[in-house]
């Protein structure tokens, strides 16, 4: 048995092969019947002629129906006329199941291919889609073990929020409630008090009421966490990771793409370095230079992000947020304390923020004060600020959105598009 990929080769020319899958198209015409049968690695015609088959065989092969499985044996040969340059010449086949009807048809609402996003699944838009998430999630990992991180496995259900307020999923438990993760920092934080360099891959939980092309109530979250560095040194990591990501599809996912539509020059411009840009000195430059209404402490939203991201075709670092602007644990920049050490990494082509990361708070009256100034109740992080007590090092961190990623480098409208199942304020099946 061999993959439909395989037998589409001069090698494979006048050889019998067999292969198998699910029916891609099929019509008859007369005493011959054509299918285009697809399996994971690609598409191939199969060509059968009546004189080769009893009446009734026949008549199975000419009446079949879309996403029927089966398998099929016959001889390579190149033509073409066909939709690879190849077909096979049918001499046996086998019905695993024949369909009635399959239910998706062309020009179908978002809405419905999202009720049965269980059968989407099968089209070769988002077979593409899905070989494309399979490069970039492990070109993440290969990149952090290639850089000596250890991959570590952290909670979905925990006490103490990282971004805490109400975007947190309560769940009740054995009397108790905990909350659904937003985040492993926490947890990788405490972790590299032995192993240093940390990774992990999982996803994370936000119980945001927001209907944005790009926002997801359960997404797939890459984090890292690394003692000893700066902000500076971590912006030059995920530099050289990202471009280590997108160059490996690129490399790897030259058909997904092409059939997906996606401009393949302007992944191949995203190399490192990035241009880093301070927040205060991005608010100047857009104010003077782009003619665009933003000052100093302006929220920058998806509208934002977009209008910004115009004038860039590689990523870019903003960095130096106003504190008040980020989260409690972000180390305030000791030359200018109303600002904290931290970067978003902004995509471009308008869309946004895909990474968010920086130096934590290391020195113990520091976090403890900033605890103080969001209010939040101290008891609630008292391991967290343990940490602080015991050995405590410079150390940096970032959270990178891998659908968003995703979303970016495919080229899509919608970051439904981009992960098989999602998840949103208005959806939770199939």
């Amino acid at each position: 048995m061999q993959d439909i990929a395989s037998v589409l080769s001069k090698d494979s020319a006048g050889k019998e092969v067999t292969v198998r899958g699910w029916v891609y198209r099929a019509r008859s015409s007369g005493k011959i019947a054509f299918i285009v049968l697809r399996d994971s690695s690609g598409v191939v015609q199969a060509v059968a002629h009546s004189e080769n088959f009893t009446p009734e065989e026949f008549n199975i092969l000419s009446s079949l129906t879309i996403e029927s499985s089966m398998e099929l044996t016959g001889t390579v040969r190149e033509d073409s006329r066909a939709i690879t340059g190849y077909e096979v010449g049918v001499s046996g086949f086998r019905i695993y199941q024949r369909n009635e009807s399959f239910p998706i048809t062309k020009d179908q609402s978002e809405d419905f291919l999202l009720d049965i996003r269980h059968l989407w699944v099968r089209s070769r838009e988002f077979t593409a889609v899905m070989k494309i998430r399979s490069t970039l999630f492990k070109a993440f990992a290969d990149f952090y073990y290639q850089n000596g991180y250890y991959q570590v496995q952290t909670p979905f259900m925990v006490s103490t929020a990282a971004e805490g307020g109400a975007t947190l999923f309560k769940v009740p438990f054995f009397g108790d409630e905990v909350s659904l993760t937003q985040s492993a920092q926490f947890y990788l934080e405490s972790l590299i008090f032995s192993l240093e360099k940390v990774f992990t891959i999982g996803p994370s939980f936000r119980a945001e009421k927001s209907r944005t092309r790009r926002h997801l109530t359960e997404y797939w979250h890459a984090e890292i966490e690394a003692a000893w560095l700066g902000n500076d040194d971590l912006m030059e990591v995920e530099e050289r990771m990202m471009e280590y990501m997108v160059q490996a599809v690129v490399e790897n996912n030259k058909e997904e793409l092409k059939l997906l539509g996606r401009d393949v020059e302007k992944l191949k411009k995203i190399k490192a370095p990035f241009e880093r840009i301070r927040y205060g000195d991005l608010m100047k430059r857009a104010r003077e230079d782009w003619g665009l209404d933003f000052e100093y402490g302006t929220d920058l939203g998806a509208d934002e992000e977009r209008a910004l991201m115009s004038h860039f075709d590689k990523p870019v670092f903003v960095t130096h947020y106003p504190v008040e602007h980020k989260s409690f644990y972000h180390r305030p920049d000791p030359e200018n304390p109303k600002e904290v050490l931290c970067h978003d990494l902004l995509a471009p082509e308008g869309y946004g923020e895909v990474i968010g990361g920086g130096e934590r708070i290391w020195e113990l009256d520091v976090l403890e004060k900033r605890i103080e100034e969001a209010k939040l109740n101290r008891d609630d992080y008292y391991w967290y600020i343990d940490l602080r007590k015991y050995g405590s090092v410079p150390h940096s961190g970032f959270g990178l959105g891998l659908d968003r990623v995703a979303m970016w480098v495919m080229g899509l409208e919608n970051i439904k598009d981009a992960i098989p199942f999602p998840r949103t304020i208005r959806r939770t099946r199939p």
